[in-house]
């Protein structure tokens, strides 16, 4: 399963928009972004709506 490299920003509080870069194992782009979504959602109580993913890209390999 590939490895891919999520980046984004995340609205924190109040006029702050937090930066982010996580790596995940999924078959598709579109399964990271719905595990990042996901994930943000759980562990910092963040609404979808309040996610900007700025870039998917497959991780290289090691």
């Amino acid at each position: 399963m590939p490895t891919w490299d999520v980046a984004g920003r995340f609205y924190a509080r109040r006029n702050y928009w937090q930066v982010f870069r996580k790596q995940c194992d999924a078959p598709s782009a579109a399964a990271a972004r719905e595990w990042i979504l996901s994930e943000l959602g759980g562990c910092h109580h963040v609404k979808r709506t309040l996610v900007r993913i700025d870039e998917v890209r497959e991780a290289p390999s090691a």
